[in-house]
């Protein structure tokens, strides 16, 4: 079984962090690594890496380069590398990506191509 690449990330390697206390409804386009800890709802679209943190809410479809979901994620999920599910994570959506890494007690209502 392919193990999740989880690496730990400090703060300062994201070019921009969503604050637990923000609410954010519309669509985020980025290009550096953004992490989202607060919530989003809306559409996502990146060309970076986008992490959705532990108690992250998102309810928006994701296009992005990477997806790591540590937190609670709705909505249909692209990307052009990977898709990563923690064990915290929690996905209810379509997936596609070329490679979809899930630790084994990942809540997961998806449809993975």
């Amino acid at each position: 079984m392919t193990e999740v690449y989880n690496d730990y990330m400090e703060d300062s390697d994201f070019d921009t962090i969503l604050s637990p206390d923000i609410e954010f409804t519309g669509t985020l386009h980025f290009e550096k690594p953004f992490l989202i800890r607060g919530k989003v709802s809306g559409d996502i679209n990146a060309t970076g890496l986008l992490v959705v943190d532990e108690n992250a809410v998102v309810n928006a479809n994701i296009n992005a380069l990477r997806v790591l979901i540590r937190g609670q994620v709705k909505g249909d999920v692209r990307a052009v590398e990977k898709v990563e599910v923690t064990m915290t994570g929690k996905l209810i959506g379509n997936v596609t990506a070329p490679e979809i890494l899930m630790e084994p007690v990942v809540f997961s209502m998806a449809n993975a191509q």
